[in-house]
Order: C-alpha cells, then sequence, then structure tokens
C-alpha cells in the first residue's frame, strides 16, 4: 500500500509536464523525488533511524537542488533554451495516450528509485553497515553532480562556446551524470539487504538499472549534440580519445553507435 501512496504522489508532482512535456523528466523528476522524500518521513517517522532519516532529508535537499537549479536554467540561460527548443522532442506530435504512458512511467520510476528505503522503513527500520555505506555513497554522488553543475555553469560564462574539460570533467565527460548514478547506487545499497520477495526486488531493480539506462541514455544524447557542434575542434577530438564518457579508469569513449540507449 505505501509504495502505491508514492506512486500516486509521484503522479500528482510529475502531472506538470502535461504543461511542457520535457517536465516530465526534469522539474517533475527533482521535485518528486522531493516530495517522496517529505512522504517517507511522514508514513514512517517512528521507524527513522538517523541513516534512514538522513538519506530521506537527502531526498528532499537532492530533488529540490535539481529542480530549482532546472528551473533557474530555464528562465535565465538563452543556450539551454535553444537547445530545447531545436534539438529536444517538445511532445507535440504524440497523443494524448502516449503522453499519460511517459507520464505514468516515469512517476512509476521514481517510486521505484526510492523504493529501497520505502522497504527498509516498512520491515521496521532496522539498519546496519549497509544502509551507512548507502548514505555514505549517496552524499558523494549528490555531492560530486552538485560541483559538476557549477564548474560547468562557471565554464559556460567563461567561454559559452567551448565544451566543458576542466575540474571534474577532465576526468570524466560528464560527471554531473556520474553522480546521478552514485547517488542511486548509494540508495539501492543502502536498502538492498531489506528487500524480501520478488516483488520488493523488481521495484528496487526497475528504479536502479532505470535510472542508469537514463543516464547513459543522456550521455549518448549529448555525445551526439557535443559531436555536432564541436566535432571539427581538433582540441575536442583530443579530449573525447582520453576521457571517459561516464564512468572514470573504464576505457569507454563513445556510446553513440548504441543506438538502443534513449534519453
Amino acid at each position: 500500500m505505501q509504495f502505491w501512496i508514492l506512486f500516486l504522489l509521484a503522479l500528482a508532482v510529475s502531472s506538470i509536464g502535461f504543461k511542457k512535456f520535457v517536465w516530465f523528466i526534469s522539474l517533475g523528476y527533482g521535485f518528486s523525488i522531493a516530495a517522496l522524500g517529505v512522504a517517507l518521513v511522514v508514513m514512517f517517522w517512528d521507524a527513522l533511524t538517523p541513516p534512514t532519516a538522513l538519506i530521506c532529508a537527502l531526498f528532499v535537499a537532492y530533488g529540490l537542488r535539481l529542480g530549482l537549479f532546472l528551473l533557474h536554467r530555464e528562465r535565465s540561460s538563452k543556450d539551454y533554451n535553444r537547445v530545447m527548443r531545436t534539438q529536444v522532442n517538445d511532445g507535440s506530435g504524440l497523443s494524448l495516450p502516449v503522453c499519460v504512458l511517459i507520464w505514468a512511467t516515469c512517476a512509476l520510476l521514481y517510486a521505484c528509485e526510492v523504493s529501497p528505503v520505502l522497504f527498509r522503513l516498512a520491515a521496521g527500520g532496522a539498519t546496519g553497515p549497509s544502509t551507512v555505506a548507502g548514505a555514505l555513497v549517496m552524499v558523494a554522488g549528490i555531492a560530486l553532480e552538485s560541483v559538476a553543475d557549477l564548474q560547468k555553469s562557471a565554464q559556460k560564462r567563461r567561454d559559452p562556446h567551448r565544451f566543458c574539460d576542466k575540474g571534474l570533467f577532465s576526468f570524466v565527460r560528464r560527471p554531473n551524470y556520474l553522480g546521478e548514478v552514485l547517488c542511486w547506487t548509494g540508495v539501492f545499497v543502502s536498502g538492498a539487504t531489506a528487500l524480501s520477495g520478488l516483488a520488493q526486488w523488481a521495484a528496487a531493480l526497475f528504479g536502479y538499472v532505470g535510472i542508469v539506462y537514463v543516464m547513459f541514455g543522456g550521455a549518448r544524447r549529448l555525445e551526439i549534440r557535443q559531436n555536432r557542434n564541436y566535432g571539427a575542434d581538433p582540441a575536442y577530438q583530443a579530449y573525447v580519445r582520453a576521457t571517459p564518457i561516464l564512468i572514470p579508469f573504464v576505457p569507454l569513449y563513445s556510446v553513440e553507435r548504441f543506438t538502443w540507449l534513449k534519453g
């Protein structure tokens, strides 16, 4: 029952995507995660321990930071809005049933992403080393993503027509996406030892594998865009040949050919 409450809450928050299609997966994503963090605290107040309380607080902080960051960028960045108008599907060609299916799938994904914490709390909230480790990995992921976003904004202010290759971007080309993957890896680890039964494992794995797939799909989309914008620049070609696209120290330098990745 608690899982479906979270699903309905994610549906309600992410319904802003009917005003602007991309909001299903941008503002709707960030604010849904924040709302689900609040809901977990309300539903399981008596079962919270310091590690699970921290994770719920991180859901709220993560979701609000992401949602407000995206809102600010949408309102203030001309380059971002140009890209959104010309290179991102605005949903105008989709029928209402398809939009409803996308809306429901997104809300289900968001509920499944936080489900490892839900299932731990529903089982009594007992915590152990995996919960603490997961919370710490989550903190590291959110910090990495936040710093990467700040570094990218600073580099774009200095030189809006150059690709980002300084700071964290010198180690991996998508450090903000790597932070996202780390964050949800921490969430999965924090609740994995509390999962029981096929349904709980299916929900937790759908949430984790789903968000990792989305991050790799987003990395492919940005790679295609950057190849189009900077492909003739020898400095960019040297950068992409030497810098992994998403996972540091793993020699995966391109995912453009993986057409099964959507994002």
